[in-house]
């Protein structure tokens, strides 16, 4: 394993305060820097040199999918809030009023969609496990501390709220033996999904504190171990030629020997992020390990809201031996009036994709939707007894005995998310949201 075709480099990274350094930037005018920054001031921004270099075709610029996907923009602003924070920065206010005015906004952004401060929340012992999610009966989440950063942030992430310094946004956690001692007394959880932020911008070491003491523990219940990360399109050197590259490895290579499965779940928003000699190598190596990249994104407005470009990347991964897995609605939260795309035409553009792949790739699930309740896939549209409606099952459900339970709600061209959406047939409630119901 190491380096083939790949090239090695150093990560530098670049955030509101330096990104005037990238040379590309100097060719912007005043006004697309300032549009930059008013956004920055709300949304985090970070890139690296990787993306720069090798993702972004700058002679596309603004309006390259990756640009995009890296860069915030003016239209990630309501109109209002834009004009506020370029009044504000235009007139002198001081730091105070323009940190108090970026906080206000941010509030209005449902910085934690689906319940996830006050309903998912474990407890031990009477305490409260900060850093920890369980949702799902069968799977818990887990923040380490470390790994509460990207090597380049997404301008659509629902978890942005985790990157912008407000301590009462964030989750984390350093205690391992905590979570051991959960895991232990509750064996209906499965899977383990180390998460972030991205734990892979954690050290070799770091991480094998983390995800060690649950193999050497002898959980006979847990099965699979989860790491969530980016880090594959965003910097794959992490598994090619970073100098603890052979480490991660290993620790892959360890959770496989120790008859747990690993999966590497990969966010891929763009086709471009599977081309480059690195990515591939990348793959490669983890595949090598015995652990699974499964692969996985939202469909986000003017990144990758076109059939042709689902397909494309299906057909890619499946070809490098990883497993499409998730087709995401975006989330009801941050900037989600500029990225979302409306169910309907969602359904439309997945099915349409999904009609030109092979059953490989066929293991794709989607549109979804990961709502407060839980889980929910459009299945698609119908017509019953003249009227036409979505056709929705639960994928995952805060009670299990949803999952896979169909149910209906009435078409609109315009709904974009669960709350957008009236149950079907003159019904005054979906069922799950019946008194007596979580």
């Amino acid at each position: 394993m190491g380096i083939t075709g790949a090239t090695k480099r150093d990560f530098r990274a670049y955030t509101l305060s330096n990104y005037k350094e990238i040379p590309q930037i100097q060719n912007f005018t005043q006004e697309q820097q300032e549009d930059i920054e008013i956004a920055a001031r709300i949304f985090p921004f970070r890139v690296n040199n990787y993306v720069i270099d090798e993702l972004i075709n700058w002679d596309n610029v603004p309006n390259d999918p990756m640009f995009r996907l890296t860069f915030p923009n003016k239209d990630m602003l309501l109109p209002p809030h834009y004009e506020e924070m370029k009044h504000l920065l235009h007139t002198g206010a001081s730091e105070e009023e323009v940190q108090q005015a970026i906080h206000k906004i941010r509030l209005t952004l449902n910085p934690h969609p689906a319940g996830q401060l006050d309903k998912n929340v474990p407890e031990l012992n009477g305490k409260v496990l900060e850093g920890m999610q369980h949702k799902y009966n069968e799977t818990v989440l887990f923040f380490p501390t470390q790994g509460q950063t990207c090597h380049t942030f997404c301008t659509f992430c629902f978890r942005w709220a985790q990157f912008t310094g407000m301590k009462d946004l964030k989750f984390a956690s350093r205690e391992i033996e905590t979570l051991v001692s959960y895991l232990q007394e509750h064996p209906e959880v499965k899977d383990v999904l180390f998460t972030g932020g991205d734990p892979m911008t954690m050290s070799a070491n770091l991480l094998k504190r983390y995800i060690e003491p649950i193999l050497e523990a002898d959980i006979r219940t847990i099965e699979n171990i989860r790491i969530g990360t980016k880090s594959l399109s965003y910097w794959p050197q992490r598994f090619v030629s970073d100098k603890d590259s052979e480490d991660i490895l290993s620790l892959f290579s360890n959770v496989t020997d120790h008859n747990k499965h690993m999966a590497i779940m990969g966010h891929f928003n763009h086709p471009v992020e599977l081309t480059t000699d690195t990515v591939k190598e990348a793959i490669k190596n983890i595949r090598a390990t015995g652990a699974q990249i499964r692969t996985q994104s939202p469909l986000i407005a003017h990144i990758n809201d076109d059939p042709i470009i689902w397909e494309q990347m299906w057909r890619e991964q499946v070809r490098l031996g990883c497993i499409p897995y998730y087709m995401f609605m975006v989330r009801d939260t941050g900037a989600n009036h500029y990225f979302d795309t409306p169910v309907a035409k969602a359904w439309e553009i997945f099915q349409e994709a999904y009609q030109k792949v092979s059953g490989l790739a066929r293991t794709v699930r989607g549109p979804s939707m990961s709502t407060d309740p839980g889980k929910i896939n459009v299945l698609g549209t119908q017509e019953i007894n003249g009227e036409k409606v979505f056709v929705l099952e639960f994928l995952q459900g805060r009670d299990c005995g949803w999952v896979r339970k169909p149910f209906f709600a009435k078409y609109s061209p315009t709904a974009s998310w669960l709350t957008d959406l009236e149950p079907a047939f003159g019904e005054e409630k979906f069922f799950f949201e019946e008194p007596g119901t979580i």
